[in-house]
């Protein structure tokens, strides 16, 4: 019997807004299921504490520090991640913020703030990472959406916007690369306890509405996405793409 193989030794991967939260879980995870692995955020400090764990599974680490929505910038830091690691396997588009504005009190710098991080950043990444996995031969890629782009969450319209946009982006991408090997899915997180969603999950009222809507009735731990990211980079997810992995203790599926 053939059994796939979810171990990713000899792979480069690379992770965004890997400083803390989801993407510093997966950085880590990526590196203990063998990936050397490029860690990439603004803020130095953050990478140089991810870098020491990811140092400590065996595998290498390389600091990255860039700002995601600038081209320049993106191009630079993939191009010296070629240099260093030989090769670009895998791609997490994990960079992602939201500021909670109702709907009609949205201004303009709020708008493009989020667009920039949570969208144009994954679409910058992916382009320039796509470039160099087409000349490898291949690759994946995969974006952390969440339920808020496909359900319609009090999470705010801007940041459900870009989630229900990196989606499609998700779909489009997987169509127009699949002739090159490049698998490009996405992860669909619910809520798990992140520096991003800390002072929500303080308030006991929010998080009993938030379990109500849950048939695992838990929060998230961010070892619940290692895996998912862990199998779509993997030899195991050789034929999916396109699709969006919900990572939400079955909360898309709740009715009424």
């Amino acid at each position: 019997m053939w059994l796939p193989s979810f171990q990713l030794e000899g792979k480069t991967a690379v992770v965004t807004g890997a400083g803390r939260g989801i993407g510093r879980a997966l950085a880590v995870g990526l590196a203990e299921a063998g990936a050397d692995v490029a860690i990439v955020a603004r803020t130095e400090g953050d990478l140089l504490e991810v870098a020491g764990e990811i140092r400590e599974t065996g595998r290498k680490a390389y600091i990255c520090r860039a700002d995601v929505t600038n081209r320049s910038q993106v191009e630079a830091a993939l191009a010296e991640v070629v240099s260093q690691a030989g090769q670009l396997d895998i791609l997490v588009n994990n960079a992602g913020m939201n500021i909670r504005t109702p709907a009609l009190d949205v201004t303009d710098e709020e708008w493009d703030t989020i667009v920039q991080t949570n969208l144009k950043s994954a679409f910058l990444m992916s382009q320039c990472a796509g470039r160099h996995m087409k000349e490898a031969g291949g690759g994946r890629i995969i974006n952390v959406a969440s339920v808020a782009g496909h359900m319609a969450l009090r999470t705010g319209v801007v940041y459900g916007s870009t989630k229900a946009a990196m989606i499609q982006m998700t779909k489009i991408l997987a169509l127009e690369w699949g002739k090159h090997n490049i698998l490009v899915n996405a992860i669909g997180p619910w809520y798990f306890r992140t520096p991003l969603t800390e002072k929500l999950l303080q308030n006991d009222e929010f998080v009993a509405e938030v379990l109500s809507r849950t048939p695992l009735k838990r929060i998230g731990d961010l070892r619940d996405l290692v895996g998912p990211v862990v199998f779509l980079s993997s030899e195991a997810a050789n034929y999916i793409t396109g699709q969006t992995l919900f990572v939400d203790g079955g909360m898309t599926i709740y009715g009424f």
